[in-house]
């Protein structure tokens, strides 16, 4: 037997012990939560202010045509009668 190959039974357990340590860090691991509250609200509001600041650049600085709605700015053409 190879020193590196696994028994089924020490191949259960190193999956198991990997799954509990992805199951601590979803939902009991301290770390998330800290960072969370110590990062959370700041990078909300940098996020927002952000985007923001790149939302009223390109509105204001780009020039670009919106194609906003034409009600009462296109105006129909005057009849003009067939010549004969």
């Amino acid at each position: 037997k190879s020193k590196h190959a696994l028994s089924c039974d020490e191949l259960l357990r190193v999956s198991w012990i990997s799954g509990q340590g992805a199951r601590q860090v979803r939902f009991n691991s301290s770390e998330a939560a800290d960072f969370h509250s110590k990062y959370g609200t700041g990078l909300l509001v940098g996020g927002f202010a952000f985007c923001t600041a790149v939302w009223a650049f390109v509105i204001t600085q780009t020039g670009i045509t919106w194609n906003l709605s034409p009600v009462g700015k296109v105006q129909p053409k005057p009849w003009r009668e067939e010549e004969e």
